[in-house]
């Protein structure tokens, strides 16, 4: 099989992260933070190494200010519903997936005031649109990159706006948490949300939300922390503020080897290689007649996604022949974002999605493009 849904979940993980995986469920079957004991005390350790390992890859001076999810959207809500209110106006794009426009119409029915940027055609942002409406707004929230058309949205330019009009800096980063730069002092982000399925190579029910020191943040869940046991009152300090409950600690053992990882091979390295594999995929796509790419034509403008159709076939027809007759894993429709499909013009007809990881080969891109002109030279006949 040919994978190329790496924007959903990357796939294989490094080795190292199922060993760490299997070796957290054999010897650690312990709450972490619950008892004394060494295998409780081993699980609270790791816990501890990879909200460190998180806080040296993203610039985080206090590893206590992030906190563990169990996904993006578990994230973003943590971060939407816990500081904005009623009467409160909230700064947003047309490309956000619903991990942040559900919560964000949910907060609208109960009196936040939401002010949506336009994109243009390849999802780019239109910047004079954010500077006027991000005055006397109490927060700017918006995805680093779409999961659509992989568009890399300019996200410091925006927190230096922010920074100007005195409101909060919010960054879903589910698609470029691993791959981008981010480093939340310099980028003067608030709140950085992100997966650790995805980039960071981590296992399925992984995610963690930055919080800038002193944001007075109201949690999501309340309930046992493992801290401050005598009393009956939520803690204040972080991360305990923020976790209630038993964590996903193999899933977190996981999550810290996909870090390593990522040091070991390089951020730098890993943006270069699916980047490259991108660059030839949407060579190869726009020579094939009928077929139409979405997004950014310079690569470095963009993540390792790549959306397209075929003129006058059904995309989700299109996906299950290339997985069907030819091994090939992709996704099909709207990606759970459909203001990004009706900036891209394609809410009707949804997109196909391939999205290349790290361990992607050339052979395969080329084998991906030739599987996609049998189809659409075929097309009358499906």
């Amino acid at each position: 099989m040919i994978y190329l849904d790496n924007a959903a979940t990357s796939w294989p993980k490094p080795e190292t992260v199922y060993q760490a995986v299997d070796h957290c469920l054999r010897y650690m079957a312990a709450n972490p933070g619950r008892g004394s004991y060494t295998m409780a005390r081993e699980a609270g350790r790791i816990l501890y190494e990879t909200r460190e390992d998180l806080a040296g890859l993203f610039g985080v001076k206090n590893a206590t200010d992030i906190a563990f999810a169990y996904n993006a959207t578990d994230a973003l809500n943590m971060a939407l519903l816990g500081i904005i209110g009623s009467g409160d106006i909230v700064v947003t794009t047309a490309m956000e997936h619903n991990a942040v426009t559900r919560p964000l119409r949910y907060l609208e029915s109960r009196g936040v005031k939401l002010r949506i940027v336009s994109c243009d055609s390849q999802g780019r942002l239109i910047m004079e649109e954010m500077r006027d409406a991000a005055k006397g707004a109490k927060a700017i929230v918006m995805t680093h990159a779409s999961n659509v058309s992989g568009t890399i949205m300019p996200i410091a330019e925006v927190a230096k706006l922010a920074v100007r009009e005195n409101c909060l800096m919010i960054v879903d980063a589910s698609q470029t948490a691993g791959r981008e730069e981010i480093q939340v002092d310099d980028m003067k982000i608030d709140m950085l949300a992100f997966s650790g399925h995805k980039g960071l190579f981590g296992p399925q029910g992984t995610a963690a939300l930055y919080l800038r020191e002193g944001l007075a943040v109201r949690p999501l869940r309340y309930g046992g922390t493992g801290s401050l046991s005598e009393s009956d009152e939520q803690p204040v300090f972080m991360p305990d503020r923020m976790e209630s409950g038993t964590p996903n600690t193999p899933g977190i053992a996981g999550l810290g080897a996909g870090i390593r990882f990522i040091r070991a091979v390089g951020q730098a390295n890993l943006r270069k290689k699916e980047l490259a594999l991108v660059s030839a995929l949407i060579k190869g796509l726009q020579e094939i007649p009928d077929i139409v790419v979405y997004g950014p034509r310079k690569v470095i403008d963009r993540t390792a996604v790549v959306s397209f159709t075929v003129r006058g076939l059904d995309s989700g027809e299109v996906a299950h022949r290339l997985d069907r007759d030819f091994g090939i894993a992709c996704r099909s429709g709207l990606h759970c974002a459909p203001w990004a499909h009706r900036t891209l013009g394609t809410l009707e007809t949804g997109t196909i999605r391939l999205s290349p990881g790290y361990f992607n080969t050339a052979a395969e891109i080329t084998e991906t493009i030739q599987a996609v002109e049998s189809i659409a030279r075929r097309g009358e006949k499906m």
